[in-house]
C-alpha cells in the first residue's frame, strides 16, 4: 500500500496502488471539479480545529484509505459533533464519497450550487493524496481516532514492505493520536491479520483492547458496513476488527 516515509512536504514517497480506475462520468466529474476543492486539504489548509470544518466539532477522526466512502460518510452522518478527515488517493473512491454526501448521481439534475444533503453538517475534509505527505503537517496528539479499514494486504512476501502497518507509520500514528485515543484496523486477509498482530505486539505505543474473541471477531457496535465488507463475506472471508488504545 505505502512504502517509505518522507521528510519534506514536496517530496513524494513511492506509492503503490491505483490512483484512477473506470472512466468517471459527468455527475461525478462535476463533483470532483466543483465540490472537492471546497472540502480538500491542501498544503495551505490550516488544521486548526476551529477553522478546518464548516461546523464546530468536539473531536477529530481520520480514516486512511476510505475506499468508496461508505464508512466515512456513515460515521460523519451519525456523529455531526465530530470532524472527519478522509484520506484516499483513488479518484473514483473520492468521487463516490462526494456522491454519498450530496445525493447527486448520474442522470440526475446537477444544481448550479452543489450542497450537502439536508441531513448532513459540513464535518468532512478530504486529503486526496498519500497520507504520509500529510503526517508531518498534523500536530502532536491531534486525533481522537484513526481508522485503517481493509488496507491492501500485499500478500506476497516480497511486497511486505509496502504494507501500511509498519514501524515507521505506527510511530507517526502514535505521535498524532491523543493518549487513550483509538486506532482501529480491520482486515479480511489472513496474511494481513497475522502481520498486523505481530507488528502491533512489537509496537510499544499501543495496547490491544480485546479481552475475548468476540471483541475482535465481531464488528464494533458503532461499525458502518461497507460494500467491500459485504463482498468479502459473500466470498467466505470473515473480517477481524482490531482496536488499539494509544498509551
Amino acid at each position: 500500500m505505502k512504502e517509505t516515509q518522507t521528510t519534506k512536504m514536496s517530496d513524494k514517497p513511492k506509492f503503490f496502488g491505483r490512483r484512477k480506475g473506470r472512466v468517471i462520468h459527468k455527475a461525478k466529474s462535476t463533483l470532483l471539479e466543483k465540490l472537492l476543492p471546497k472540502l480538500r486539504i491542501s498544503e495551505n489548509t490550516s488544521l486548526e480545529k476551529e477553522q478546518l470544518f464548516g461546523a464546530p466539532v468536539e473531536k477529530i477522526y481520520l480514516e486512511i484509505g476510505f475506499g468508496n466512502g461508505e464508512h466515512l460518510a456513515g460515521q460523519a452522518k451519525a456523529h455531526p459533533e465530530i470532524g472527519f478527515i478522509g484520506a484516499e488517493v483513488f479518484q473514483n473512491g473520492v468521487a463516490n464519497l462526494l456522491t454519498l454526501l450530496t445525493g447527486i448521481k448520474e442522470g440526475t439534475n446537477i444544481p448550479e450550487e452543489i450542497t450537502l444533503t439536508p441531513d448532513r453538517v459540513d464535518n468532512i475534509r478530504i486529503y486526496d493524496d498519500d497520507i504520509r505527505l500529510l503526517f508531518k503537517k498534523i500536530p502532536d496528539a491531534y486525533l481522537d481516532r484513526v481508522f485503517l479499514l481493509f488496507p491492501d494486504p500485499w500478500p506476497k512476501k516480497r511486497h511486505a514492505s509496502r504494507r501500511f502497518v509498519n514501524p515507521e507509520n505506527l510511530k507517526e500514528l502514535s505521535r498524532i493520536i491523543k493518549p487513550h485515543g483509538l486506532l482501529r484496523i480491520a482486515t479480511d486477509h489472513p496474511v494481513y491479520k497475522s502481520w498486523t498482530l505481530r507488528q502491533m505486539h512489537a509496537c510499544p505505543y499501543f495496547r490491544w483492547t480485546a479481552k475475548c474473541g468476540k471483541d475482535w471477531k465481531e464488528a464494533p457496535t458503532d461499525w458502518i458496513e461497507t460494500k467491500y465488507q459485504r463482498k468479502a463475506l459473500r466470498e467466505g472471508r470473515r473480517p477481524v476488527f482490531l482496536d488499539y488504545e494509544r498509551l
